[in-house]
């Protein structure tokens, strides 16, 4: 590898929606990044799944797709 080409690997403390927090090491110039979804939150790690309702989506698509009785 050549010299003096790589960004600098320093260390990070990570922040998401949720409150979980952790470090992690980054090439990133910032020493603090915040995130909205990570594994103790996202549903595929932790098994339930959440549905976001924004402005009715939720129920227009069910409306629009849903079983018709």
């Amino acid at each position: 590898m050549k010299a003096e080409i790589h960004p600098n690997y320093k260390a990070v403390k990570v922040t998401c929606s949720c409150g979980n927090k952790f470090d992690t090491a980054s090439t990133m110039g910032k020493s603090e990044m915040s995130i909205e979804i990570c594994s103790a939150c996202h549903p595929f790690y932790t098994g339930k799944q959440k549905m976001m309702d924004t402005a009715g989506r939720v129920d227009k698509f069910r409306q629009k797709y849903g079983l018709k009785k």
